[in-house]
């Protein structure tokens, strides 16, 4: 059975791949990428290697040829994606993949505010009209991106969050790639969707209290509305529109849109999800 995975350069394709690699034999394994020589070291080690880009379809007939089941990663084009989300879904079609797991967001729902919602919403729907078989892995958000933001508030002594009471399960990109790889190489999960979380659902106020922990000294939680959290990010250097998107990730924490926590980690891995505090913690130490 040849298996494949899309975005296989990124970091979370990366790591998905190297998940498949301990075991699944090389030669059973296509990766595809915009940019095949960041994948030379895998491709020596006798896995595939293809060129691909969504926004060329042509260039996807030949990088899903053979290929039985994909795992479809999310690009990170946030608002112009999902075109080139249904190009892949069509060509994948065409190849003859029977199966393909998708990596969306929890509660891709017309309520939720995240500005991402609407590029996985449609590809989700892409997916359930495509006649193939398909999983939806809703990864919440990362753990490893509130480690600058932690120790930043420990700096500052402040912490500044539109989260509200909101709380978020955030999940290490390690066991995204890692239910990801399951799924692919154990098969089964046809048509069923899952929230990938943490261990539990943190509000910005636990944040602070980790903050207080690791630096040993008082954190503020400064609360603000979704125009000056925006505002600040910009402030900070962030571009416009990821400054939006971000934002709007707190506008979702107060709706309680990604707030769930399940046991799908473990489920489908066998092993348990990372908590953000040991992210945290292992990140700073030291520092």
């Amino acid at each position: 059975m040849t298996i494949a995975i899309t975005g296989a350069s990124g970091p979370l394709g990366r790591a998905t791949a190297e998940y498949v690699l301990q075991t699944t034999d090389p030669r059973e394994v296509v990766l595809t990428t915009r940019r095949p020589e960041a994948l030379a070291d895998l491709a020596a080690r006798g896995v595939q290697v293809r060129r691909a880009d969504f926004a060329e379809p042509a260039s996807l007939d030949t990088a899903f040829a053979g290929v039985e089941r994909l795992v479809l990663i999310s690009t990170d084009v946030v608002g112009a994606r999902l075109d080139g989300h249904r190009a892949a879904v069509k060509a994948a079609t065409a190849a003859g993949v029977r199966h393909v797991i998708y990596t969306s967001v929890p509660e891709p729902v017309p309520e939720n505010p995240a500005l991402v919602v609407a590029d996985h919403a449609g590809t989700e729907q892409a997916l359930r009209d495509s006649g193939m078989s398909w999983t939806f892995l809703r990864n919440n958000l990362y753990a490893h991106m509130q480690t600058a933001r932690i120790q930043q508030a420990i700096a500052s002594g402040r912490l500044v969050s539109n989260g509200g009471d909101g709380a978020v399960a955030y999940v290490t990109r390690e066991d995204c790639a890692a239910a990801a790889a399951a799924v692919l190489t154990k098969g089964g999960h046809e048509g069923q969707a899952y929230d990938i979380t943490g261990p539990e659902a943190l509000t910005a106020a636990d944040l602070v209290a980790l903050a207080r922990e690791i630096g040993g000294k008082d954190v503020e939680l400064v609360e603000v509305d979704d125009a000056a959290y925006a505002a600040g990010l910009r402030a900070a250097g962030v571009p416009e529109e990821a400054a939006r998107v971000v934002a709007s990730f707190g506008a979702a924490t107060r709706g309680g849109f990604l707030a769930t926590v399940t046991s799908a980690v473990f489920d489908i891995t066998g092993r348990k999800p990372t908590a953000l505090a040991d992210v945290v913690r292992t990140a700073l130490k030291g520092s």
